[in-house]
């Protein structure tokens, strides 16, 4: 194959080849869970796809897609947006981050942990009411390896674009498969306990730097942030876009959200035994591992014939794999062994599927 037709069939099928950026959904525009809709940033909370904070304390801040509606920098359309709830002093042992963990499949290329390692760089655009010295880290699978970084925020309430330079780390373990294959945090507050000096790997459990500034100090604060990349190499390049479909598929790997709002959405079904529905789900791309899975709101069972509807207030993970699962009603049901009929659901109910990391 010629280069000319390579890239003619690139451009036809609008996929990249490589994976220069290795931040899923850096521009902030998927956000299966939420909708755009706000939410408490408590731990493990999700602002949008692949993004997620830890916190010590909760209902400290929220988050979401486009929080304060400003205008995103030049060539995006969506952010992250945290706003801080009230002024809380961090103490030595707290910690408030935001942070995306890269899975080792993406990561293993960089040969961290070898004399080998590759420098990366970290670029991102964020935008803040705040204005100082802010800290975030890179770090592996188990926290024994981190790299304390610093940015400055010059202007308030101006997208800055920030970009760090990091040699490779030599030492540690860090995991090459569909593990955790490096943790990329931002600070929002963090003790010292978790702090270290910037600049230079360590053995430690770091989260930011030394002196950095804590957001959630601050009440009504203000951190937003997009155009998030990480790639091989010791200069920034232009953001890595990929086309839209592509990065849902990405971030479907992780979750899988199968209704949300006034959508419908169908799946064949009977019943197990009198009591219990059970259906199946095949995913669009295999995730990473077995998933787990989450529900709001209920669905209904219609059987056939008697269009009666059964009400599921819940769902379990019965069987499955990667690529397929098998769902089980976790409430008591009427109905006839064997007997099928449709899963429905509608009005903000919904289905989450979850492999994250």
């Amino acid at each position: 194959m010629t280069q000319a037709v390579a890239l003619a069939q690139q451009a036809s099928t609008g996929v990249s080849q490589g994976f220069k950026n290795r931040i899923i959904n850096g521009a902030m525009v998927i956000d299966q869970r939420n909708a755009g809709a706000s939410v408490t940033g408590n731990d493990n909370i999700f602002g949008v796809d692949r993004f997620k904070v830890q916190v010590s304390q909760s209902s400290k801040f929220t988050m979401q897609q486009n929080a304060g509606s400003v205008t995103p920098p030049a060539g995006f359309t969506n952010y992250l947006g945290i706003t801080s709830s009230s002024a809380y002093s961090v103490g030595s042992s707290d910690y408030f981050f935001l942070q995306q963990r890269i899975e080792g499949y993406n990561a293993s290329d960089l040969d961290f942990g070898k004399s080998t390692a590759k420098t990366i760089t970290l670029s991102f655009y964020v935008r803040s009411s705040l204005t100082g010295t802010f800290g975030g880290a890179l770090q592996n699978d188990n926290g024994d390896r981190a790299y304390p970084f610093t940015y400055t925020i010059f202007a308030a309430n101006t997208w800055e674009q920030k970009i760090i330079t990091i040699a490779g780390d030599t030492s540690g373990t860090w995991l090459t498969t569909n593990g955790m294959g490096i943790k990329l945090t931002w600070g929002l507050g963090v003790g010292s306990t978790y702090s270290g000096t910037a600049g230079a790997w360590n053995g430690n459990n770091n989260f930011s730097a030394t002196g950095a500034t804590s957001v959630v100090g601050t009440n009504g604060a203000t951190f937003y942030i997009t155009g998030v990349q990480l790639e091989v190499g010791s200069t920034a390049t232009s953001f890595d876009y990929r086309p839209y479909g592509t990065e849902l598929s990405l971030c479907y790997r992780y979750c899988y959200a199968l209704y949300k709002g006034n959508d419908i959405y169908y799946a064949n079904g009977l019943y197990y035994n009198s009591t219990n529905v059970r259906t199946q789900i095949q995913f669009p791309v295999n995730m990473r591992t077995i998933p787990t899975i989450t529900y709001t709101g209920y669905s209904s069972f219609y059987r056939d014939n008697t269009l009666d509807a059964n009400n599921v207030n819940g769902w379990t993970v019965n069987a499955g794999n990667s690529n397929t699962v098998q769902l089980s009603s976790s409430n008591s049901m009427s109905g006839t062994a064997g007997q099928s009929g449709l899963l429905y659901a509608a009005g903000g109910s919904q289905l989450i599927f979850l492999a994250e990391l």
